[in-house]
């Protein structure tokens, strides 16, 4: 795929400058000056559930990946040098706190998406997919990346990508629509994915896809899910943002003509049916920004989390009355279909202050869940005792 050139049309830097102007007070004060104090007093939870920091001093922390050794990798998302970071971080005493936090990779352009397998580190830029080969093997001196795939950009919206490698092996990642909506045109609004041992060009795994931000597949049946934010400017409660589960290459899931399974869309939508598009397995409510996702298989857990899907929801930026999202959700699954979602972890906004956005939510070998926090710029560390719940 030919790499296009990086710009930003002026239609995109109208619309975010509108954003920015309508964006509610308690997330535009978090654009400038640092957050409020963290208060995991306030963070609801189940019984017998518990957070504590993680790690911290990693500004703008995004999506997370594990490797072989323990290490994590979070890439980072913002603006300046807050864009342009990865980090690793590691617990060495096995204390529930990881003392080992540091830079690996600077310099970076917008490196959002992290993955790893196979002994390499691979992260999603907003121009390109790399890989660092062996990059255990000397954390302070990370080998020269090999490109795995450079990509379109057309502006900065939903340019920034979520990696996951599939079970066939393949690095799958989002091109998101340039934009709030407009026409269909190939390749923007697709999940992707690229052969990472022939390095070249990507193949269109699904359609009708606004802007995913996080994905992960299906531990029972290797089935492919994932986030989907839906459009803006609808109204407060239109429409919802998507869980989608795709069973095969070449589905299509709606957008731009049909939002949440069961609404057209007034500009895009005239003569289209929303049966004929694949529907959202869950509806995660308006403007919540559901972001990154995993499914749960580990033991820390009760039984009723094994195979569930906790999500990352980063919380509205448009949705000036009752702000949503600033929550980790989960969602329950058996069979392939879901039971809708539910709180998980809620409390980082109290209705007055947003004192932290969830981005991401990994799932560590010990059964605990770790969820980055890009707004603090730490990782949380939720843990499960049977005698904290009595």
């Amino acid at each position: 795929m030919k790499r296009q050139p990086r710009f930003a049309p002026r239609p995109l830097l109208a619309a975010a400058v509108v954003a920015a102007l309508l964006a509610p007070a308690a997330v535009r004060a978090q654009r400038g000056g640092p957050p409020p104090p963290i208060d995991l007093e306030r963070v609801s939870l189940p019984p017998g559930f518990e957070i504590d920091i993680y790690a911290e001093g990693m500004p703008s922390a995004r999506q997370m990946a594990l490797a072989d050794d323990g290490t994590v990798f979070a890439g980072s998302f913002g603006f300046g040098a807050n864009a342009t970071a990865v980090y690793a971080f590691r617990d060495n005493d096995n204390d529930g706190r990881a003392e080992d936090v540091r830079t690996v990779l600077s310099g970076l352009t917008l490196p959002n998406g992290v993955a790893f397998g196979d002994g390499a580190l691979f992260v999603g830029e907003q121009n390109r997919i790399v890989r660092y080969d062996d990059i255990l093997a000397d954390l302070d001196n990370p080998p020269d990346p090999v490109v795995v795939a450079e990509l379109p950009v057309d502006g900065f919206n939903h340019s920034w990508k979520y990696l996951d490698i599939g079970p066939d092996g393949m690095i799958y990642t989002a091109l998101g629509y340039p934009g709030n909506v407009g026409e269909e045109r190939d390749p923007w609004g697709t999940i992707i994915r690229v052969d990472p041992a022939n390095p070249g060009d990507f193949q269109i795994y699904a359609r009708g896809v606004r802007n995913s931000v996080g994905m992960d597949f299906d531990p029972t049946d290797g089935t492919l899910w994932f986030t989907d934010n839906g459009r803006d400017l609808m109204g407060n409660n239109l429409p919802s943002d998507e869980l989608n589960r795709a069973t095969a290459p070449g589905q299509h899931f709606g957008f731009p003509h049909c939002h949440q399974g069961d609404l057209l869309d007034p500009e895009q939508g005239e003569g289209d049916d929303c049966a004929d598009y694949v529907a959202p397995a869950a509806k995660m409510g308006p403007h919540v920004a559901a972001i990154g996702m995993t499914f749960y298989t580990g033991s820390m857990f009760p039984e009723i989390y094994r195979n569930s899907i906790f999500v990352a929801e980063h919380g509205s930026w448009n949705r000036p009355i009752a702000p949503l999202g600033y929550r980790v959700a989960v969602v329950h699954v058996q069979d392939g279909y879901s039971s809708g979602q539910e709180v998980f972890a809620g409390g980082f906004y109290d209705g007055s202050q947003v004192r932290g956005r969830p981005a991401d939510v990994l799932e560590l070998p010990d059964g605990s869940l770790l969820v980055s926090d890009d707004l603090q710029g730490v990782i949380y560390r939720i843990t499960y005792t049977d005698s904290a719940s009595e």
